[in-house]
């Protein structure tokens, strides 16, 4: 059967994941399976070609796989992620690499004003220019109950979902061109919140709103600013998270498609929201929720 015409309950694993935990953050080689990221299946075809895209936690799982797409649509590739994660970004720059492209790693925590400062002006040394941010870098945990939620815990969800992005971003604006793209990771729980991840929920909301006003300021100078809101997808983040043995196991199993997505599965988002294709979309949220409703 033609990829195109797959059935799409069956397109990746469907029949859950066995019980596994890691610290944060997550680490790709522990996980079982692991995610795809479309190294063997996603194929460019030039549509972001010459482009110098950031991508904040593009180590691994959907940065992973965006940096991976961005690269062989013709862009070049710089990373932000934490300094634990060094093995996963060396392997997504391999990747890169091998299609041609400039690859930069940027290790340091993003919640440092300085760092996210930073990250911005080498990605435009090291690359030539900077005129697609990906802002996807985030943080959650489980909650055992709301009187259960931690202090420590929530400053970390709100200083790494958005401390981080605004910093960010914050540096990267004075020096976009018209042409220019943001995108950011929001989630389907900007709309749809969980009781046990509700830092994390509030964080994704005020994303969307982020997205929106942003979007308005950045229109006239040309710069659009959109959001994708992921479903249930398995990455590093799922396993590191410190939910019970079976709740990974049914992870996404309550979706309409039946099954968690996988990174590959949210790469041609970003691609299009990147892209010329998408040149009268801005302020919006795009879902790829496996049929989950925003």
């Amino acid at each position: 059967m033609a990829e195109s015409t797959a059935d799409p309950r069956h397109a990746h694993e469907d029949d859950g994941f066995p019980a596994q935990t890691q610290r944060q953050p997550g680490q790709t080689e522990q996980m079982r399976p692991e995610p795809d990221h479309g190294e063997t299946s996603y194929v460019g075809h030039g549509r972001l070609e010459g482009r110098k895209a950031l991508i904040t936690g593009g180590d691994s799982g959907i940065g992973r796989a965006v940096a991976i797409a961005f690269a062989r649509e013709g862009a070049d590739v710089a990373i932000a992620h934490m300094a634990e994660e060094q093995g996963d970004a060396d392997t997504t720059l391999e990747f890169v690499r091998d299609a041609g492209r400039t690859g930069l790693s940027l290790a340091g925590d993003l919640r440092d004003e300085g760092f996210a400062t930073e990250a911005v002006h080498q990605t435009r040394e090291g690359l030539g220019g900077l005129d697609i941010l990906v802002l996807n870098a985030g943080y959650q945990h489980d909650i055992d109950g709301f009187e259960n939620l931690r202090t420590d815990e929530m400053r970390r969800v709100f200083q790494t979902n958005l401390e981080g992005l605004i910093f960010s971003a914050r540096a990267a604006f004075p020096g976009l061109e018209a042409g220019a793209s943001i995108i950011v990771t929001a989630s389907i729980q900007s709309f749809n919140p969980s009781a046990g991840l509700i830092d994390y929920a509030m964080t994704k909301a005020a994303q969307v709103a982020f997205v929106r006003a942003l979007a308005d300021e950045a229109g006239p100078r040309g710069i659009r600013v959109n959001a994708v809101a992921p479903g249930p997808i398995w990455t590093p983040l799922i396993p590191a998270t410190g939910w019970d043995d079976e709740k990974v196991q049914n992870f996404g199993s309550d979706t309409p498609l039946g099954r968690a997505g996988q990174p590959a599965e949210l790469a041609g988002a970003y691609v299009y929201l990147a892209s010329g294709e998408s040149s009268y979309t801005s302020g919006t949220v795009l879902a790829v929720t496996g049929g989950k409703s925003l």
